[in-house]
């Protein structure tokens, strides 16, 4: 099932920076950043994600907010955070940041 995405204008602002803020450009964190994305949006149980609840956050009127995994096993590793909706087959990104 794919889902569409859709991003809050923090995670819009991360993906621009990646793309084109000369102090924060990094085309390849950018590269793995599009494929986390791609994937979730195709399956977000895929298991190259490693998704998973993040108990430490709730989102509005209390969803469930999930953590995807841009990178693993790096000192600077990427995560996507996201949950479901606000309707059926979509996905809304909430920011994508190095791990908390």
């Amino acid at each position: 099932m794919r889902f569409d995405l859709k991003f809050m204008p923090r995670a819009e602002r991360e993906l621009r920076d990646l793309e084109f803020d000369e102090d924060r450009r990094d085309l390849v964190k950018l590269k793995k950043v599009r494929k986390c994305l791609g994937l979730l949006q195709m399956d977000p149980r895929h298991p190259g994600l490693n998704s998973h609840v993040y108990e430490s956050l709730a989102g509005v009127s209390g969803v469930k907010v999930w953590e995807s995994y841009v990178e693993n096993n790096v000192s600077t590793a990427w995560r996507v955070f996201w949950h479901y909706g606000p309707s059926d087959r979509v996905i809304t990104i909430i920011t994508i940041t190095p791990h908390p």
